[in-house]
C-alpha cells in the first residue's frame, strides 16, 4: 500500500511490543474479581465470547489487525479476519505468524473476499450465529453498514471510523517547535492514517510564523519511492484516494482557501500527490470539514482560545487532539473543553498498547488495546455462590 520503510519496520515493531504486553498483562486483566458479600462467594469472571469478525483496513495493515487480534485471542476467542482486498498478502501473513507461534489451526482464519462482495458477505457471516462479535475499522459507510447489520443480529459491535483530528497551537506555543511537530503529525503514511493531525487551528498572535515555519517543514520532505530509506512520503494506495484528495484540494480553493504548497498529483508511475497545505480554512471548508484521508493539511486561524475551542469542536468526528502550549495544565484545561476519545499534550497522537484507544461522535464507539480493548470482546460474567 505504498508505506515507507521505516514506518513499515516500526509498524511490525510495534505489533510486537503489543503481543508481549498482553502476554505479561493479560493474565491480571482478566483473572476473577472477588466481590465481599456477607454469606455469598462472589466474584466476576471474563470469559471469551467465541468467534469474532473483524473487518480491517489497508493503510496499517499489519497493525490495525493486530492491536485487535492479540487482545481477542489472549481472551480466549477465535478470529475471523476480512482484511482489504489490496492487503490480501499481508493478511495471510497474519495468518501463518499465529500459525508459527503455536495457534490451533482455525483460532485465525483469514478469509479472501473479492471486493464486488464484501458487503454481502459480510452482512451474512454477522447474521450467522458462529459469529458472536464484530469490529471494523474503516470509513463511516462501511461503519454504519456492519453497525446496523450487528444491530439487527443483536450483536456486540467495536466501530473505528476515522477521524479530523485538531491540532490546536496556542499563542504561547513555541511555533517552531510545534511546526516541526505538526508536519509529522499531518504526514506521516502521506497522510493516510485516522490519527493524522488533519485541522490545524492556531491562535492569532503566532498564526504567521508557525504556518511559514510548517510549510518549509513540509517543503523539506522527500516523496519517492518508499523503498528508499531517504524517502519520507511514498504514493498513496490506489487512484480513487488520489482523486478524492484532489477533489477536496480543488473544492477548498474553490470556497476560498489558499493554497500554500503542492495541490497536485505527481507525474510518473505510482499514485503520488504533493503534500499539501492549505490556508485560510475554517468550516464550510471541504478540507475542515470532511476527513481529508491523504498528504493534505488545512490551516484555520483562532482569534482566541475560546475560538479555537470552537474551531476543534466543529467536526462531526473526535478521534484524537493535540495542544500544544508552554504550560502543559493549561493545555490539559483547554483538552477537557473538546471532545475527542484522546488528548495529548505537546505530542502528536497516537497509539499505545497500555492506553485504550478509540473514538467519540462519528469516530465511531468502543475501544482497542489495554485492560478496556481486552474486555470488549468477553463475556463480564458474575457468579453467586451461597455458603
Amino acid at each position: 500500500m505504498g508505506k515507507v520503510l521505516a514506518e513499515a519496520a516500526a509498524e511490525i515493531e510495534k505489533s510486537a511490543v503489543t503481543c508481549e504486553y498482553y502476554a505479561s498483562q493479560a493474565a491480571a486483566i482478566l483473572g476473577d474479581e472477588l466481590v465481599e458479600i456477607d454469606g455469598v462467594d462472589a466474584w466476576v469472571a471474563y470469559e471469551p465470547m467465541g468467534l469474532v469478525l473483524a473487518v480491517m483496513p489497508w493503510n496499517s495493515p499489519f497493525w490495525q489487525a493486530m492491536r485487535f487480534a492479540i487482545p481477542a485471542i489472549t481472551a480466549g476467542n477465535g478470529v475471523f479476519l476480512k482484511h482489504s482486498p489490496n492487503v490480501t498478502g499481508c493478511a495471510l501473513a497474519i495468518e501463518r505468524v499465529f500459525l508459527a507461534a503455536g495457534l490451533p489451526e482455525g483460532v485465525f482464519t483469514t478469509i479472501v473476499v473479492e471486493e464486488p462482495r464484501v458487503p454481502e458477505v459480510t452482512r451474512r457471516l454477522i447474521a450467522d450465529d458462529r459469529i458472536a462479535a464484530v469490529t471494523l475499522t474503516g470509513s463511516n459507510r462501511a461503519g454504519a453498514a456492519v453497525g446496523a447489520a450487528a444491530g439487527r443480529a443483536v450483536k456486540k459491535s467495536v466501530l473505528e471510523l476515522g477521524g479530523s483530528d485538531a491540532f490546536v497551537v496556542l499563542a504561547d506555543a513555541d511555533p517552531q517547535a510545534a511546526a516541526a511537530a505538526a508536519a509529522k503529525a499531518r504526514f506521516t503514511n502521506a497522510g493516510q492514517s485516522c490519527v493524522c493531525a488533519k485541522r490545524f487551528i492556531v491562535e492569532a498572535p503566532i498564526a504567521e510564523q508557525f504556518t511559514a515555519a510548517f510549510v518549509a517543514a513540509t517543503r523539506a520532505l522527500t516523496v519517492g519511492d518508499p523503498t528508499d530509506p531517504r524517502t519520507n512520503i511514498g504514493p498513496m494506495a490506489r487512484g480513487d484516494l488520489r482523486d478524492t484528495i484532489q477533489r477536496q484540494v480543488d473544492q477548498s480553493l474553490a470556497s476560498g482557501a489558499t493554497l500554500l504548497t503542492g495541490g497536485r498529483p505527481l507525474p510518473g508511475s505510482g499514485y503520488f500527490f504533493e503534500p499539501t497545505i492549505l490556508g485560510n480554512t475554517a468550516p464550510g471548508v471541504v478540507a475542515f470539514d470532511e476527513e481529508t484521508f491523504g498528504p493534505v493539511a488545512a490551516v484555520a486561524i483562532a482569534a482566541d482560545e475560546a475560538d479555537a475551542v470552537r474551531l476543534a469542536n466543529t467536526s462531526q468526528y473526535g478521534l484524537g487532539l493535540s495542544v500544544w502550549t508552554a504550560h502543559p495544565e493549561h493545555g490539559i484545561a483547554i483538552a477537557r473543553q473538546v471532545t475527542t476519545g484522546a488528548a495529548f499534550i505537546n505530542a502528536v497522537v497516537a497509539s499505545d498498547a497500555r492506553l485504550p484507544f478509540g473514538g467519540t461522535k462519528r469516530s465511531g464507539y468502543g475501544r482497542e488495546l489495554a485492560a478496556s480493548g481486552l474486555r470488549e470482546f468477553v463475556n463480564t460474567r458474575t457468579y453467586w455462590a451461597a455458603r
